[in-house]
């Protein structure tokens, strides 16, 4: 609505001058106004006799007015919480651009700040993920425990704005931000900016955020222009390369094999990349994004439920790029998911539909949002008639699939290989395909290229001292980066003890990278392993039995400084040997059940527990 001289208590110039500035303000530039304006009615505001400022800058008088700015905290404390090391990036970024504008910045994990030091805090920028269903990642565990305890005190002298990572197409996108900024709330802290959340693709709502926090905090422009989406895909990608996830590499295929025996009813394929001329870089725990492309088969069942023309070019981006519809659904969009904000916009293309009612009814809704692609939503609720173009505007872009990497760059330099299990199962009378894994499991061979970055994870790596004893957990496919591990060992001639503990269902077809595990042991390299296969024996046998089976060497272990390493599945596999864990601490420490869970949380603290699940 805009501003009349009927309306409101502002003389027609004033008007004019307000309707052309507030549509123009950002989030964060109308909250700093506001507390402006406050501030100047409380006195901040050296006026001249008249006490009257014009919007012109001048006092009823005619001569400039002097004015200062409400009075700003010039500290302020970042912190992140990050699972697969995007957070931290983007903390960086926002913690230098903050810098430049002559404030004070603490910078830190979650996992290493001191929850007891909120009270002395006057600003807080949060930059947090989302893990698993709902979960904080890792290293905001303790510190979401405490902001949600008895313990955490009142705040209500506290200014806080948070960026939530996510993805719509999990049930509870950016939880832990929403539970953040719900706490903060709770505990008397003010919004300084309304709380971001941000898709997969998250570059240009980042950027926008860490602008209107700088512009919130600052009562000059900021400084060294904006921060641009650009900027942010930097922030997170890896060192002077000029590849990212905006700008992959595309990267030779040099081997693709299976690593599976023949009768296993697995496939597991090795896949070896070359990274020559890119000049990326990457260390052992990091991970490779890899752009897939859908199955060519759902793209020509979508295009002919939906009765389009498979040639008809649309356009992709804000750019004007455009590919024909096939391309487009093929390369450029994401079909196998249903997420909420795609939904929403098709029961606006079809309003008769019935998805509004989907939308309503939540259980039914995330039923079919964890059971269904999009050829299913088509064909459930008739959506044949919407035209390609207005139809394809809502998708949003494939995501990039993120892989442990399964090589030392020591071992193999210019190279990268990752360790990819293959993804297919029936449902509704249908073939389904993992995106990534069949892609690469039936398109791809060697002389191909493929998309790729890499994604740094600083919370996966391998002890600053060689000599610390290392214990990794990781069955099937979760074993990749503890072959990056040893193999990084090798060449660093590293001394410290090693005991792997891996699994599958059967030794025979499902032993991955035997061979090399073998000759690891042989020449020192790895000192014990120690095997489950499930399907080879009449009670199921995992990694986790075989833990409990040695607790007091695994104790004695620890004891001596060990480093824990888990990956692999999250929802089972990973709880499971957390919890065998807790139970030979109990065991062989005679800790009490909550001292082994506190024991655990320092480890975790002290960088000595350290998780890549998924």
């Amino acid at each position: 609505m805009e501003l009349q001289v009927t309306n409101s208590p502002f003389n027609q110039e004033q008007v004019e001058l307000l309707n052309r500035l507030i549509p123009t303000l950002t989030d964060g530039q109308r909250l700093w106004l506001g507390g402006y304006i406050a501030a100047f009615q409380a006195g901040a505001v050296a006026a001249a006799p008249t006490g009257l400022v014009g919007l012109n800058g001048q006092n009823a008088t005619g001569a400039a007015a002097t004015v200062s700015a409400p009075a700003v905290s010039r500290e302020v404390t970042v912190l992140y919480g990050s699972q697969t090391g995007n957070s931290i990036g983007l903390s960086k970024k926002l913690a230098k651009k903050l810098e430049e504008q002559g404030l004070q910045v603490t910078l830190s994990s979650m996992g290493d700040f001191k929850p007891n030091g909120l009270k002395k805090i006057e600003n807080l920028l949060i930059v947090v993920s989302t893990h698993g269903e709902g979960e904080p990642p890792d290293n905001a565990i303790s510190f979401h425990e405490f902001l949600n305890s008895k313990r955490a005190p009142k705040l209500e002298g506290l200014r806080y704005s948070i960026l939530a990572l996510g993805d719509t197409s999990y049930e509870f996108f950016c939880q832990t931000g929403k539970d953040f900024d719900k706490r903060l709330q709770e505990l008397g802290a003010t919004a300084l900016v309304p709380r971001v959340d941000c898709d997969v693709d998250f570059d240009e709502p980042a950027a926008e955020w860490m602008n209107d926090v700088l512009a919130s905090l600052s009562s000059t422009p900021v400084a060294g222009g904006t921060v641009t989406s650009e900027a942010v895909t930097a922030a997170v990608s890896s060192g002077e390369s000029e590849f990212n996830r905006t700008n992959p590499f595309k990267a030779e295929v040099l081997e693709n094999l299976n690593l599976n025996g023949r009768g296993s009813d697995r496939e597991t394929r090795h896949i070896e990349l070359s990274l020559e001329g890119s000049n990326l870089d990457y260390e052992p725990g990091d991970s490779l994004g890899v752009f897939p492309e859908n199955h060519p088969r759902l793209v020509d069942e979508l295009i002919a439920a939906m009765g389009w023309n498979a040639d008809e070019r649309v356009t992709i981006n804000k750019n004007g790029d455009q590919l024909s519809v096939y391309e487009a659904l093929l390369r450029h969009y994401e079909i196998t998911a249903v997420t909420k904000p795609v939904v929403e916009q098709l029961a606006k293309l079809s309003p008769e539909s019935g998805l509004a009612a989907l939308l309503a009814d939540d259980a039914a809704f995330r039923n079919v949002m964890n059971s269904s692609d999009l050829l299913d939503l088509v064909q459930d609720y008739s959506l044949k008639g919407i035209a390609a173009t207005p139809f394809l505007a809502v998708l949003r872009k494939i995501p990039a699939r993120l892989y442990s990497i399964a090589s030392s760059s020591k071992a193999f330099p210019d190279e990268v290989h990752l360790t990819v299990r293959t993804v297919r199962y029936a449902a509704r009378g249908r073939e389904r395909y993992g995106v990534c894994s069949v892609h690469l499991a039936e398109r791809i061979e060697a002389g191909d290229t493929l998309p790729v970055y890499i994604q740094h994870n600083p919370n996966f790596k391998l002890p600053e001292n060689p000599d610390t004893p290392i214990i990794m957990v990781g069955p099937g496919t979760g074993v990749a980066p503890f072959r990056a591990f040893l193999g990084e060992r090798e060449e660093i001639g590293a001394e410290g003890k090693t005991w792997l503990f891996y699994g599958d269902q059967h030794f025979s077809t499902d032993f991955l990278y035997q061979t090399e595990w073998q000759r690891w042991l042989k020449d020192g390299v790895l000192t014990k392993m120690d095997v489950a296969f499930s399907r080879d024996t009449e009670q199921k046998v995992y990694v986790q039995h075989r833990m409990l089976e040695h607790s007091k060497e695994l104790y004695q272990w620890i004891q001596e400084g060990a480093s824990i390493y888990i990956c692999g599945d999250e929802k089972k596999m990973a709880h499971d040997v957390h919890a065998a864990l807790i139970s030979i601490l109990q065991q062989e420490g005679g800790l009490s059940p909550e001292q082994a869970v506190d024991y655990m949380t320092r480890l975790q603290q002290e960088k000595r527990y350290q998780r890549d699940v998924y």
